[in-house]
């Protein structure tokens, strides 16, 4: 069976803006349509995804170990970590929402974490290991990464409710800010990540 025809072979490359499948006859240096700089894969895709991705982990500690937020109800106040946070909803029986934030700051954040982690570690030993599935895990992480912010909203949504009801008062915490740090570089990563690295394998002469 003949080996699928490369956009490499037909001199064409496909523009990281608008998508269009550019003709590099010629040596042009930007996309025909929207005039971005064309890249036959995202410059320094590995090593801005390190760099993002090792930044995300170093914010990912003090967010889970500061306070999230301030919450003073009838003249007594305490402060709330995310964990803390968590089980406290589940104790007063709001369990959904104790899902909810477990889900959107612990679980979303670590299998972000693993899978970009795994991901950089075989396209940097270029690995044919499970291809296509490897690249269904790229975009399974593309698609949480828009729910990263639910932690950030359900405080949000919880002081305007409390406040609403004059029941008391809440105030962010650092911890929200190191939060929104996580989120904003996971994110940072997963687009500066070129997916296509996946498929790439050396031929005979050593060249990719």
């Amino acid at each position: 069976m003949s080996e699928p025809v490369r956009a490499a072979d037909l001199n064409l490359v496909l523009c990281h803006a608008c998508g269009m499948a550019c003709d590099l006859r010629g040596q042009p240096s930007h996309c025909q349509r929207c005039d971005a700089p064309l890249h036959w894969r995202k410059p320094n895709s590995l090593a801005r995804t390190w760099a993002y991705l090792i930044a995300a982990l170093v914010f990912y500690v003090p967010a889970n170990l500061l306070p999230v937020m301030n919450t003073s109800l009838f003249g007594a106040g305490s402060e709330s970590t995310i964990m803390s946070g968590v089980l406290e909803f589940w104790e007063h029986g709001a369990w959904d929402i104790a899902l909810i934030i477990f889900i959107a700051s612990i679980a979303v954040p670590a299998t972000k974490f693993c899978a970009l982690g795994l991901l950089l570690i075989t396209v940097q030993i270029r690995s044919d290991w499970a291809r296509q599935q490897r690249a269904r895990l790229y975009r399974f992480v593309e698609l949480i990464g828009y729910w990263s912010m639910l932690d950030v909203l359900v405080v949000a949504l919880v002081a305007a409710l409390v406040k609403f009801k004059a029941l008391g008062d809440i105030e962010p915490r650092l911890g929200i800010l190191f939060f929104g740090m996580v989120v904003v570089f996971t994110m940072l990563a997963a687009m500066s990540f070129d997916p296509r690295l996946i498929w790439e394998q050396e031929d005979d002469a050593g060249h990719p």
